[in-house]
């Protein structure tokens, strides 16, 4: 990713990849999901899919400039589009997740600790609008 600035520090970067519109949901899904999983990429510590195009996004943990140079030089999803940010605040797994309870806080009032302990009803099947990239509704009672 050549226009991806080349931070010399630990931090997270975002990435954002959009699979090729003639593109299956279903192989998008499993292609992202190779691209986090690949263990010569820098530490992935969140990802998640999109409804609507396919495709998802990803913060990984830069560690080292051999982790940021395995991350931005490599081919990644051939025939996607990509892009890569380096985050300010999220420096580590750890400042990610304080980012979250400072961003809850600070912007809505709202306790990290206490919506994780929330239990609330899931809403839909997960996996099948990773493989299908669509809402999918659950009746509910």
């Amino acid at each position: 990713m050549a226009d991806t600035p080349r931070t010399r520090q630990p931090r997270c970067f975002l990435v954002y990849a959009l699979a090729p519109a003639d593109m299956p949901a279903s192989r998008a899904n499993h292609e992202f999901n190779d691209f986090i999983a690949d263990r010569d990429l820098p530490l992935v510590v969140f990802h998640d899919h999109f409804i609507g195009q396919a495709g998802g996004m990803a913060v990984f943990f830069v560690e080292t400039s051999a982790a940021r140079d395995a991350l931005l030089d490599g081919e990644h999803l051939p025939g996607w589009a990509v892009s890569m940010h380096p985050l300010i605040f999220a420096r580590s797994p750890a400042a990610f997740d304080e980012q979250i309870a400072f961003t809850l806080k600070a912007y809505r009032d709202q306790d990290w600790e206490q919506l994780q302990r929330e239990s609330r009803p899931s809403y839909g099947d997960p996996r099948a609008e990773a493989e299908s990239a669509q809402e999918v509704a659950v009746e509910r009672e």
